[in-house]
């Protein structure tokens, strides 16, 4: 009898060992189709995000293009391209940004108001300059104005300033139109606020939310 127990634990011992490699390789293989599940999800998501990001610069690229006035396919491209990045960075709905530029300059290339605003968003020299450090755009002079990406760059950072400023978007955008000191002194009299451009804008931006939807 003692023979036969001996023997039990004898054989018991390979069966155990036996068992506890069975449960580490099925542990292994658990462990590794979570791990395996978890990155292809990632992936996935990565992918569905670039599909995302890929629909929408062909739809700042549609609308560029529709309204663009002496541009090529490429510096179209590239304003694209632009108007997406700087838009992530602000926070900004680049359909909004659009509209402000349709509004200022008509996508005009080498647009020049009589008040000698420059550019795609309609600058003034003197802001271009003061601003250009913050936008991380290299200041040349005027004519760096002319250059749509710098342009865009410098714009997007000025009316980003207006918006801290004065904590309100609508005001911002006045702001940037006619001025924040020129604002503030209406503000500071109680005299109503031009609404023309405000209104043109707002136009503008729902009428290209509407046409290049993502």
């Amino acid at each position: 009898m003692i023979e036969y127990n001996k023997l039990g634990i004898f054989l018991s011992k390979p069966i155990a060992v036996l068992l506890v490699v069975i449960y580490l390789v099925q542990s292994g293989l658990l462990v590794y189709l979570i791990t395996d599940k978890f990155s292809l999800e990632r992936q996935i998501s990565f992918q569905r995000k670039r599909i995302t990001e890929l629909e929408e610069k062909l739809q700042i690229f549609k609308a560029i293009d529709d309204f663009q006035i002496g541009f090529n396919k490429e510096e179209v491209n590239n304003l694209a391209d632009v108007i997406f990045t700087e838009s992530k960075k602000y926070k900004y709905d680049p359909m909004f940004i659009l509209a402000i530029i349709l509004t200022e300059s008509s996508f005009k290339k080498g647009q020049k108001s009589d008040l000698g605003a420059r550019g795609l968003m309609q600058l003034m020299p003197f802001v271009g300059a003061d601003v250009s450090p913050r936008a991380g755009v290299n200041w040349q002079g005027t004519n760096t104005l002319y250059e749509p990406e710098a342009n865009v760059k410098l714009g997007m950072q000025h009316l980003f300033e207006q918006i801290l400023k004065f904590k309100d978007i609508k005001q911002a955008i006045l702001a940037y139109n006619i001025g924040e000191t020129k604002l503030r002194s209406m503000m500071r009299k109680n005299k109503p606020l031009p609404k023309k451009y405000l209104n043109k804008v707002m136009e503008n931006y729902k009428m290209l939310k509407e046409t290049y939807k993502v």
